[in-house]
């Protein structure tokens, strides 16, 4: 039995029975026929039924949201905005985009011959999406793989299963043929299964470091690709000619939107040492006007996080920065909703840290964040790239000759002036080092879900 355990009660929201190995066959089975129909499917069709789904999505985003905060902790004031803004933003450029990105690449005239190069679809796409936002990270493959003429199978965190049937619902109001999107409930070992299987074409996954290489192991020695978006301790930069208002109020919401559980978070903060004081004292008064508590009430602007393990592993890197001379600027105990031994857990500002902490070197994925003063750029550089992780980095300047200078020596897959946390879908989504490997969003989202093929046609 998989069970959504809420972080609002602690009760048990959501049950479901892992998939029976007869009805993982068929799914396999059906998506493989469905995937041969749709790809003969003409593009402006696919585009339409998407659109139909994700207006399916907007006319239930209060629904929808309300599922989300009782699935894992989201205040409800935000919830529903992961549906009307990135959800609806991500789509809509996919499919904007398609008809150019999809288009055969015509290749230079050779007398006698038509030559051109199609996009051909792989096949079954699996997504594997993650909890912490369900409809953001899986929309990056879901739609763009179904607007490429593959056939998608689903399977969401277990503590967000009801996603998975949301997508569904959403396919059948639009009147997708059946077969060419479906999701299971799956075990971790079925899951590894299903990957393993020669029906499967694709695998998009999105978690920790660690699932990651137990789909890497899983693929084994079949010839396929996997997209992978793993951790990330991602830094910034406040160089001294920043608007330091606006740094500490995008900072601070970095930071600690969604309780730190963003993958492209702000986990550690560089400050130039001449604005340091000024900007420690801004961020910390910010964070101070968080109101923590019971994400389905709309005063609420920091929830719980997503189980009591993980509330526990944000603290124990917290005190083990603490036990190292790091010195806290938050009294836990000026939010009455902290509870330890519980989900509910105040936001943390630590300075006085160093890179002898896990805190600013491991991923926290929670409410908590150190900043550093720095002397220079060479020294935020250095210490930015500091990590096995290389999702994001924001520098914060007036001077944007110096933010591309600086970002061309950072290890990281976005280099981010004047804003954080956000993915345009215009750009390639990608990551380096532990942060993963492949691409979503943008034209190039497009290439990881096909692959080329060549015609080469001699005419008479």
């Amino acid at each position: 039995m998989l069970q959504c355990i809420s972080p609002v009660d602690q009760s048990v929201f959501v049950r479901r029975d892992p998939a029976e190995e007869q009805a993982i066959e068929r799914a396999l089975a059906l998506s493989q026929t469905a995937a041969h129909t749709w790809k003969q499917t003409a593009l402006a069709e696919r585009m339409a039924l998407c659109q139909k789904a994700v207006d399916y999505f907007l006319k239930n985003a209060g629904e929808i949201g309300q599922e989300i905060t009782w699935q894992m902790g989201r205040p409800v004031r935000y919830s529903p905005f992961e549906i009307t803004r990135g959800f609806q933003e991500r789509a809509k450029y996919m499919m904007e985009i398609a008809p150019a990105a999809l288009a055969d690449i015509e290749v230079p005239p050779a007398e006698g011959f038509h030559r051109f190069i199609r996009r051909d679809p792989l096949g079954t796409v699996l997504v594997l999406a993650p909890w912490n936002y369900p409809y953001l990270t899986s929309v990056n493959v879901v739609i763009p793989a179904l607007l490429a003429g593959n056939s998608v199978i689903l399977k969401h965190a277990a503590q967000t299963p009801l996603c998975a049937e949301r997508y569904a619902e959403a396919f059948r109001y639009a009147g997708l043929p059946p077969g060419v999107f479906q999701y299971l409930h799956l075990s971790h070992e079925q899951v590894a299964k299903v990957i393993g299987d020669e029906r499967i074409s694709y695998v998009a996954f999105t978690g920790s470091v660690e699932g990651g290489a137990a789909v890497q192991q899983a693929v084994g020695q079949r010839f396929i690709h996997t997209g992978l978006e793993l951790g990330g301790k991602d830094p910034a930069y406040v160089r001294p000619d920043a608007n330091l208002d606006a740094a500490i109020e995008n900072l601070v919401d970095g930071a600690f939107f969604n309780s730190g559980q963003s993958c492209c978070g702000i986990e550690r903060i560089y400050v130039h040492d001449t604005l340091f004081d000024r900007f420690v004292e801004g961020f910390v008064a910010l964070t101070r006007q968080y109101e923590l508590g019971d994400p389905l009430l709309p005063e609420t602007t920091l929830g719980p996080m997503v189980r009591t393990s993980a509330a526990h592993f944000v603290q124990a890197q917290i005190d083990e920065a603490l036990a190292k001379g790091a010195k806290a600027l938050i009294d836990p105990g000026s939010f009455p909703a902290h509870r330890p031994g519980t989900p509910y857990m105040a936001p943390q500002v630590l300075v006085q840290v160093d890179h002898r902490m896990a805190i600013m070197r491991e991923e926290t994925f929670g409410p908590a964040v150190g900043i550093m003063p720095v002397k220079s750029d060479e020294e935020a550089i250095h210490l930015m790239n500091d990590s096995r992780y290389g999702l994001t980095a924001s520098i914060w300047t007036s001077d944007e000759a110096a933010a591309i200078h600086i970002g061309d020596q950072l290890h990281t897959g976005t280099c981010f002036m004047n804003r954080c946390d956000y993915l345009d879908p215009a750009l390639a989504w990608t990551g380096v080092k532990d942060s993963g490997k492949g691409c979503t969003l943008s034209r190039l989202g497009f290439e990881a879900l096909t692959r080329p093929k060549s015609f080469h046609l001699k005419k008479g």
